[in-house]
């Protein structure tokens, strides 16, 4: 059975054109998909303060990656630093900069510690304590409902973070059992309106 087969069982499922075209990009059909609400994770995230850049303390020293970073309280001053850009860049043209997963790796580095793998490590970003961890930002200008997480990762936790139109930067860990698992190439996560509509 090739990849694609599932094109042809969306036609045969009476699916639309737009809804295969979708799958097409996505790469996976619709039954492989697990949700979660928008109006889980903002329960999750509901007791989270929002954290300013300008606030963070690191957690404590670490080394990760080869060594890197050499100073975790250098790197809570570069995500300073670069929010700070990124503010006045869009206060000056009215668009983000697209540095989106690497704020929040940073800020996941600087405020829960979490020691990132070296660069095109499959399977997760990095570990907190024991744990492998795979970190999915959600940006201001997300304008999609979905957020994808291959379910063949070796992560044991996933951490959400949010960076908000303020740049303020909201997080929380949950465990992997937490999220139901129906067999498919993909964890998702699909974000709804608080009234649960699309």
């Amino acid at each position: 059975m090739s990849d694609w087969d599932f094109l042809h069982e969306m036609h045969e499922r009476g699916y639309s054109a737009d809804d295969i075209a979708l799958a097409a990009g996505l790469g996976y059909a619709p039954w492989e998909e697990i949700y979660l609400t928008r109006q889980w994770i903002e329960c999750e995230l509901r007791d989270q303060t929002p954290d300013l850049p300008k606030s963070l303390k690191p957690r404590e020293p670490f080394k990760s990656r080869d060594g890197f970073p050499f100073s975790v309280i250098e790197q809570a001053e570069i995500l300073q630093d670069l929010v700070d850009c990124a503010e006045r860049h869009f206060r000056n043209t009215g668009r983000y900069l697209q540095m989106w997963g690497e704020l929040g790796e940073i800020y996941a580095e600087v405020r829960f510690g979490l020691r990132r793998h070296g660069t095109h490590h499959a399977g997760s970003d990095g570990t907190i304590g024991s744990k492998l961890v795979e970190v999915k930002t959600i940006s201001p200008e997300k304008a999609s409902d979905q957020v994808i997480v291959k379910s063949q990762g070796a992560f044991e936790q996933l951490l959400i973070v949010r960076i908000n139109e303020n740049f303020e930067f909201t997080g929380k860990l949950i465990n992997r059992n937490e999220l139901a698992d129906s067999g498919g190439r993909f964890l998702r996560a699909r974000m709804m309106s608080p009234n649960g509509l699309r």
